[in-house]
């Protein structure tokens, strides 16, 4: 059976190298962040404009109201929703961006993501209007602005990006570093063996010779007490834990699945496991050809099934990988979106043995 031209480009991509056991040094900033250190959302409320013909029906006075608001405080004489009824140039979103677990200074530029609330069908070829964005807790503030054209991703076309559209305003900074602070592992990464070697790198690092500074209290933090010698340049000595190497002999990147509804993408890293199942899909079904042993090309033996097992091809004792499935999803010419619920379906039966999550 044919793969299907739009099907997904599914990256398989194995942990990098410095990733592998015995593979060298990496450091802590790549393993840990700083406790305090987290992603923030900024939300607004905004029009698309410059849509041709597939915005809201400007009937909806949950549209027309602040398309009307918008006009008057631009300065054109529009008192009534009647003036534009007709329009279906213009949609109402809700605008959104992540700000980095790093913080962000004003100037910085976001991306933004944009979603219709109202009955536009697309939001392609139009133009994200000038949107406050304000904290999630009411009250927050303004902390930046957002405009900018409109780029689509994949078939949905209601859900949008906005490259670079949000300049901050305000500036969302990270907690002070105290006299003790606490370093987090990446979930990829946790576990007592990594948290340990990265106690072991910090110290060696940051105090040579001297009594021990880092000590890991759970699979996931290590908590590091600043010396009273360091103390007076704080900042120089965060930069010296973070940048420490650390033996990644016992650290391993647990197996992860991401994908992306929008766009269809799946990406796996890690050495991802399936346990055997067997697929079937709508109502297609698995066409195999093999000649018979007494007949002629002309004249093949022709099986047909609608399902397909997931099996190794090495020793039946060993578990399947993702390729394996990447293959029966190519028999069965599975769609991209299709494929992500066949992936949440196998991880709810336990048969995906990796962290899956949406990106």
């Amino acid at each position: 059976m044919a793969l299907r031209s739009h099907l997904v480009l599914a990256c398989v991509l194995g942990a990098a190298a410095w990733l592998c056991p015995g593979a060298g040094a990496g450091t802590v900033q790549d393993l840990c962040r700083l406790k305090g250190q987290g992603e923030s959302v900024l939300v607004g409320v905004g029009l698309v404009v410059g849509l041709p013909g597939t915005g809201d029906d400007a009937k909806d006075l949950v549209t027309a109201r602040p398309l009307m608001e918008l006009l008057k405080n631009t300065g054109a004489g529009v008192d009534s929703t009647e003036n534009f009824q007709k329009s279906k140039s213009v949609a109402l979103v809700s605008v959104s961006c992540t700000v980095p677990r790093e913080g962000a200074r004003v100037d910085d530029t976001l991306d933004v993501q944009v979603t219709t609330l109202n009955t536009c069908k697309s939001l392609k070829g139009g133009r994200l209007f000038l949107t406050p964005l304000t904290g999630p807790i009411k009250g927050s503030g303004v902390f930046a602005v957002s405009e900018g054209t409109i780029l689509t991703e994949g078939t949905i076309e209601t859900q949008a990006r906005v490259m670079g559209g949000a300049r901050m305003v305000k500036d969302v900074l990270m907690p002070e570093i105290g006299d003790v602070f606490d370093l987090i592992l990446d979930r990829p990464f946790e576990g007592w063996g990594a948290a340990t070697q990265v106690a072991v790198a910090v110290n060696a690092k940051a105090n040579p010779g001297g009594p021990p500074v880092a000590r890991a209290i759970d699979a996931r933090t290590i908590r590091v007490t600043v010396p009273a010698a360091e103390r007076p340049d704080r900042a120089g000595f965060v930069a010296d834990v973070l940048s420490a190497d650390v033996s990644l002999s016992q650290v391993s990147e647990q197996a992860r699945v991401l994908y992306n509804t929008r766009t269809g993408a799946i990406i796996a890293a890690g050495d991802v496991e399936i346990g055997a199942v067997a697929i079937t899909h709508g109502n297609l079904s698995i066409t195999t050809t093999t000649p018979p042993q007494t007949g002629t090309e002309r004249n093949p033996l022709v099986k047909r099934e609608r399902w397909v097992g997931l099996e190794t091809g090495a020793r039946p004792s060993e578990k399947a990988k993702l390729a394996d499935l990447l293959a029966a999803f190519k028999q069965l010419d599975i769609p991209p979106q299709e494929q992500i619920g066949v992936l949440q379906m196998l991880h709810r039966m336990g048969k995906l043995q990796a962290r899956i999550e949406e990106y």
